[in-house]
């Protein structure tokens, strides 16, 4: 069960790199929630490659085909199969490394584990798996936005050093704010942040001086034939309060699990984060007032969740991506035997992970939070 993910939705994943096709399966899904190719092929056009020059120039169209689960553009409450065919495969561009685990890549832990390692690209590991990830978050959103009207937008808040703050839809001075916007250059407001917003920059970082810094910085390491790393942060607005299941499903576990399990993911935050840490507990704890609907918060330095709960205030996190492992430049490493060798570059890969990651952690967290949505609704039965 190691490709699947989720207890009442299940979204199991298949394929490689370089094989004839990647793909997912969504079981669990309601019927009669709206869901056709088109609105799946928008979020798996803002993951595919080519997008721009500072991303891996791997010509996929990545068209997805529904084949089953859905009929009249309606989910019909059965296994729904989602498969996008791999067009644009070199796996002669790996002939050459066959002998040699790149560092940083899964190639050596995949052999000692399995015995075999795909022989081309990082089969598995790839994010080329991902592909099956957001065609399933996809249909998981279309759930969300038709029962809750949910609202999940992510975007690049960091390439290397550069960064941009965001405040935490408090407006507080708070040592975490002051810690947060530290080295920032611009401020976004994830109370009103939009996709359009975040899709206007190539890096995906809905502030101009920011994005312009950060594609800068992409376009100096691809010409240096190096990679740099940087930070997807994520808000989900309209969650209601009430879902998570403590105490080993609590919802931030379950989010820190799906975001983890990205490729090159390296750390997860939510709310204040490590911030937080500095912080005492007279300033850092959210005070409860009298809301529209409800309760509510005053602040939201825990990041919409509480004892593992959401509490109906915006869910946001923040995921940290490494370099890029593949990069353009010879590096000297040891083979499968243990002697030197030199690996020179090879396939086509990102500069930088995050541009392209957006929608994998809108994805990630979409299914997730569909997981939570179907738990709470057979506990209230």
């Amino acid at each position: 069960m190691s490709s699947t993910f989720g207890t009442c939705l299940r979204v199991t994943t298949f394929g490689e790199s370089h094989g004839d096709s990647v793909g997912a399966v969504v079981d669990g899904l309601p019927a009669g929630i709206p869901l056709t190719e088109d609105n799946i092929q928008t979020q798996l056009n803002r993951r595919r490659p080519g997008q721009s020059a500072i991303t891996t120039q791997r010509g996929e169209s990545d068209s997805v085909r529904i084949l089953s689960g859905v009929e009249g553009g309606h989910t019909l409450g059965t296994p729904i199969a989602l498969v996008v065919a791999n067009g644009d495969r070199r796996p002669s561009d790996y002939d050459s490394i066959k002998g040699i685990p790149r560092p940083s890549h899964a190639d050596y832990t995949y052999k000692v584990k399995y015995g075999v390692c795909a022989s081309s690209g990082g089969g598995r590991a790839s994010a080329r798996e991902t592909v099956g990830r957001v065609a399933a978050g996809a249909a998981a959103e279309a759930f969300l936005r038709e029962r809750f009207g949910v609202e999940i937008v992510a975007f690049v808040s960091s390439v290397g050093g550069i960064s941009a703050s965001t405040p935490m839809l408090d407006g507080a001075d708070s040592a975490a704010s002051n810690a947060i916007s530290q080295n920032s250059i611009e401020c976004i407001d994830l109370n009103t942040l939009t996709r359009g917003m975040v899709d206007a920059y190539p890096v995906r970082c809905p502030a101009s001086e920011s994005a312009k810094a950060m594609e800068a910085a992409i376009l100096d390491v691809m010409e240096n034939g190096d990679s740099v790393g940087g930070t997807v942060t994520c808000v989900c607005r309209n969650v209601p309060a009430g879902w998570g299941e403590p105490v080993f499903q609590k919802l931030e576990a379950m989010l820190a699990m799906a975001m983890l399990s990205i490729p090159a993911a390296k750390g997860f935050e939510i709310g204040s984060g490590f911030a937080g840490a500095a912080m005492r507990g007279s300033e850092h704890n959210d005070v409860f007032v009298k809301k529209q609907n409800g309760l509510g918060t005053l602040t939201n330095r825990s990041g919409g969740v509480l004892g593992g709960i959401s509490n109906g205030e915006p869910v946001y996190f923040k995921t940290a991506f490494k370099p890029t492992a593949t990069i353009g430049s010879h590096q000297t490493t040891a083979d499968y035997e243990g002697n030197d060798a030199v690996l020179k570059p090879t396939g086509r890969h990102d500069p930088c992970v995050v541009p392209r990651a957006v929608p994998i952690v809108e994805s990630m967290a979409a299914i997730v939070l569909a997981d939570m949505a179907l738990a709470q609704n057979a506990r209230m039965r």
